[in-house]
């Protein structure tokens, strides 16, 4: 690292450690940790025990009902899939690579805070930069680096190549957040896998025209990923988000990914906070708690 990237990195640090101490860290615990569980073995059942925990198998074989044993999984696999596509980084402030850092920064931390292992793979229209997942405070800091400042070779974007090396790399049950703005195709099959695999969150990176489309008119466009342009007339789109929106919203949640919007510039800290208090009502009502 330079002693500028170096500088930069100590601040985000700052920035993103003290939210994730007294804030995002009880609502990651909360959501995430323990929620995996594994067979460990079988005892003679006692009253008070539930009995949808009743091993059916073992009762019918011995005449004594037996009920099965669990623990609960110490330590889970974190996964940040992060588009650097030219899409994604087109702002010419650099708004979008900061928000990015921002939230994989705080969800990096969080997550190894609570002794997880995270791991970091970049991709544009292929895999740019793998980092497999890892604990303590250098591996944060390789993350929040590779985040910040990596310069990718690819300018398109292909979420199938990210969903697919995350199903090579993710060997159990994984928590993945998949940040992009979503300008892909043909990636519904691979989402639809990875969802069934893991607990996958989508974080869809915004622009402020995609929450309320102008009505200005004709107006001349860049694609940042192709470099073709192209006339829009935005005269006689309906006020509001985007149909584009409208249609990832959907296809998210026929897949079961639940998904998070961050406007570029916006407070990542409030964005991810209601997100995990959203995850702790819904935890709550589906165990009753």
């Amino acid at each position: 690292m330079t002693p500028d990237s170096d500088s930069r990195l100590n601040l985000l640090e700052l920035k993103c450690r003290r939210p994730v101490e007294n804030l995002l860290a009880g609502e990651y615990r909360s959501v995430f940790k323990g929620r995996g569980i594994e067979f460990e073995d079988v005892r003679a059942y006692e009253p008070g025990d539930d009995v949808r925990s009743m091993d059916w198998k073992v009762t019918a074989r011995t005449g004594v009902p037996h009920i099965k044993r669990y623990v609960e999984e110490r330590e889970q696999y974190f996964f940040l899939l992060v588009d650097l596509s030219a899409s994604t980084l087109s702002d010419l402030d650099g708004g979008k690579r900061r928000t990015l850092a921002e939230i994989c920064s705080l969800l990096a931390l969080a997550a190894l805070k609570n002794n997880d292992r995270v791991g970091l793979i970049l991709f544009t229209d292929r895999v740019e930069h793998v980092v497999p997942p890892g604990k303590g405070r250098m591996h944060g800091i390789r993350i929040m680096d590779a985040v910040d400042s990596f310069q990718p070779e690819g300018s398109g974007t292909n979420l199938n190549v990210a969903l697919n090396t995350l199903g090579h790399m993710a060997q159990k049950r994984s928590v993945a957040f998949l940040l992009s703005d979503f300008l892909s195709e043909g990636f519904e099959d691979e989402l639809r896998s990875a969802a069934y695999q893991h607990d996958l969150i989508a974080v869809s990176l915004l622009e402020e025209h995609e929450i309320d489309v102008p009505a200005s008119g004709l107006t001349r466009v860049e694609d940042a990923e192709t470099g073709e342009s192209r006339v829009i007339d935005f005269a006689g789109a309906k006020q509001g988000s985007s149909p584009r929106m409208a249609d990832l919203r959907k296809l998210l949640m026929d897949c079961s990914v639940d998904l998070v919007e961050v406007l570029s510039g916006e407070d990542c800290v409030s964005a991810l906070s209601h997100f995990f208090k959203s995850r702790q009502r819904l935890v709550a009502d589906e165990t009753g708690g």
